[in-house]
């Protein structure tokens, strides 16, 4: 199981994490929402529990956990600007289908 940040997406996480000033990596997980039934969580992981997995790309730590694994197994997350917006996106082979406006998501 692996999931992992295109080398674009880890320089910006790095240099939002340094801005911070703290910070392991960060935390990336599903949770039920919207109207597909999940949605992703991404948060600056301040500490590492026991049972999270972390994987390492470009040298920025990425924490999941357990339960969320089963649903980002594969992802590669990537930073992207389309348009006037920026952000990260989530190229995960598991999604069966999402909604219309991008916001959830069927595994």
């Amino acid at each position: 199981m692996s999931i992992t940040l295109t080398e674009r997406a880890s320089r910006h996480v790095a240099s939002q994490l340094a801005r911070r000033g703290r910070g392991e990596g960060l935390r990336v997980g599903v949770r039920p929402s919207g109207c597909s039934g999940m949605a992703y969580i991404i948060e600056f992981a301040d500490t590492i529990e026991p049972d999270d997995a972390v994987f390492e790309s470009h040298g920025v730590k990425l924490v999941i956990s357990p339960q969320s694994l089963l649903y980002l197994d594969g992802t590669e997350i990537d930073f992207v600007r389309e348009g006037l917006n920026e952000g990260l996106k989530f190229n995960n082979p598991n999604v069966r289908d999402q909604c219309g406006c991008g916001e959830s998501f069927t595994v």
